[in-house]
């Protein structure tokens, strides 16, 4: 699996390569987050926002597909007591529906061969009035030009199976039904977008 291969050096990326955006995307999702919310965390990698998360919220459980980027997140984040670490596949997950405050899925969006079955399964797991947070990286430029980035990656194995500019990207979650949604960019050398919606109404 490719993200196991990386996991070891994916810190590396979060850290150095991207930490303008990173920093800013950290900030956005920690004011997303209330205190007394059960937040669960799909796709958390190694960490890059579960730590922020586990810092303001009352519980989050955090999971990911790939075991070691699990067991790197689960070190990177030692230090905290109110995390529950769990695999999972974000296109079927073993929770029950209404069971969280608020859904954060980053940075994975554009890598599912079916990103609304994923949406669906985020939908579902939500509490009526809760949040969905959904960060992607943007891949495409303004003009519709696939990044640098996006290339680099893909060669390197990552199969990104959509490319988005924040327009489109609101565009994706309007045409699943969430007119609501709001989506704040995190700038820097390989951007971030936020998006933020209510759960749907049943």
């Amino acid at each position: 699996m490719f993200w196991d291969s990386v996991a070891g050096v994916y810190d590396l990326f979060v850290n150095v390569v991207n930490r303008r955006t990173h920093l800013v995307l950290r900030k956005i999702v920690t004011n997303l987050i209330q205190q007394s919310d059960n937040v669960l965390e799909c796709a958390c990698g190694t960490g890059l926002l579960t730590e922020v998360i586990a810092q303001k919220c009352g519980h989050l459980t955090a999971t990911d597909f790939a075991p070691k980027m699990l067991a790197r997140a689960k070190k990177n984040c030692a230090a905290f007591d109110n995390i529950t670490f769990e695999p999972a596949d974000i296109t079927s997950l073993g929770y029950p529906e209404n069971s969280f405050d608020a859904v954060v899925a980053g940075n994975v969006i554009h890598l599912l061969d079916e990103p609304m079955k994923a949406l669906n399964e985020l939908d579902r797991v939500c509490r009526q009035g809760g949040r969905l947070i959904i960060p992607t990286y943007m891949n495409r430029d303004q003009a519709g030009k696939t990044s640098g980035f996006a290339n680099a990656v893909g060669k390197a194995g990552a199969d990104f199976k959509r490319q988005f500019t924040v327009e489109s990207y609101r565009q994706f979650f309007q045409d699943a039904g969430y007119w609501d949604v709001s989506v704040q960019l995190a700038e820097g050398r390989i951007p971030c977008a936020v998006a933020v919606m209510n759960k749907r109404k049943a």
